[in-house]
């Protein structure tokens, strides 16, 4: 709807475009100035009011989706607080999995046809999901410390009790950085150490994400001084604005799906998850937000967990760094100057975008079982 609003302008010549879009926008300023004002309106008008439609259509379609998640949740051998250490099963040797803070670890898992976890247990591995779930009374005021040092090395403990042996750790996102600080305090209990979709430098390619985050910081600030916590929805405010035309291109392509197709079910499925998210502790948001997206720390070796600077060259363990190159969230550029400063990486770049490269439909092949094969050189 927006486009309405910048016609006017553009067709008079007066509309500002980006200077890194200039090639691409003289063309199209050359064809608004010479089509017919009212033509191009009415055309517009249409478009947009199409747009539109498809969008609430899709969203309608989707809330009325019958798909409902039947994974079950496997029992934890170790919980603190709200956190759990949920254990898939198996005889083989433990595999400690580790997902983001801000949405929910059955990402990992997400349903019995397409889950990271379970196929491992099928690989003869045993999946460890390290489940954070939402900060309860207990988490009051965590920082990353307390996950890291605290929950994190807690739960490589009750893992490593398991094996009796070193553990392949598994970082997914946010907490492939969380599982990196963790190899760095404890790397005589880590076996080796995956990193999917890792970031590291966090203003590489990120200028626009930096500054939006930034622009949010008094939203924060407020909400963590109300009840200590920055809610999902300001999150999700956030996170949605790193790409801001996602949500209503995706439900215009669901709009046009058989409901009752596996596309369908799937694209359900992962919705479902994106929306179930969790707060932060006022404490994390502030190091994740400022202290990540707005300061770098990582990427300019300023991050500090348990009182050490975080640094990947300190992390002398098997490697393998997950690189997705559609990845809009976790940009290569962002991702690879951790790679390169592993001592012993090894990289693998699918072509899959950031979770995608996780559950999508190419999943399997392009992240499972070259994630397998890799754990294999662990042992």
């Amino acid at each position: 709807m927006s486009s309405l609003g910048a016609l006017m302008p553009a067709k008079n010549g007066l509309l500002p475009w980006n200077e890194s879009l200039s090639a691409k926008a003289a063309p199209i300023q050359t064809a608004i100035e010479a089509a017919n004002a009212e033509d191009l309106a009415r055309a517009l008008h249409g478009e947009a009011t199409q747009r539109m439609a498809d969008f609430l259509t899709g969203v309608k379609a989707y809330r009325r989706h019958p798909y409902r998640r039947t994974a079950f949740d496997p029992e934890p051998v170790w919980t603190a607080g709200s956190a759990k250490l949920r254990d898939y099963g198996g005889k083989g040797r433990p595999v400690l999995l580790v997902p983001s803070l801000i949405n929910r670890a059955y990402i990992l898992d997400l349903d019995t046809k397409n889950s990271l976890a379970r196929y491992l247990k099928h690989r003869g591995w045993r999946p460890l999901l390290m489940d954070w779930d939402a900060p309860g009374e207990a988490e009051q005021g965590f920082d990353l410390d307390d996950y890291i040092i605290g929950y994190l090395a807690q739960a490589l403990a009750e893992a490593r009790k398991l094996g009796g042996v070193p553990v392949p750790v598994v970082g997914y996102c946010m907490g492939g950085l969380l599982a990196l600080a963790l190899a760095q305090h404890h790397g005589a209990d880590v076996a080796g150490l995956a990193l999917l979709a890792t970031p590291w430098d966090f203003h590489a390619d990120r200028s626009g994400q930096a500054g939006l985050f930034a622009m949010a910081t008094p939203q924060v600030e407020a909400a963590a001084k109300t009840d200590g916590m920055i809610p999902v929805d300001v999150l999700q405010m956030m996170f949605a604005s790193m790409s801001p035309n996602l949500i209503q291109a995706k439900f215009r392509r669901f709009a046009g799906l058989d409901p009752a197709s596996e596309k369908a079910e799937a694209f359900v499925a992962l919705e479902d998850w994106l929306n179930d998210g969790v707060p932060l502790t006022g404490p994390v948001g502030r190091s994740c937000l400022h202290g990540w997206y707005g300061d770098n720390l990582p990427g300019r070796d300023r991050w500090r967990i348990g009182g050490q600077i975080i640094r990947p060259e300190a992390v002398d363990l098997p490697a393998l760094v997950a690189i997705p190159r559609r990845d809009h969230i976790v940009p290569p550029e962002s991702a690879r100057p951790l790679a390169d400063r592993l001592p012993q990486a090894e990289v693998m770049t699918p072509a899959a975008g950031h979770i995608g490269m996780v559950v999508g439909h190419r999943a399997r092949e392009q992240l499972w079982r070259p994630l397998d094969a890799w754990l294999r050189k662990t042992v």
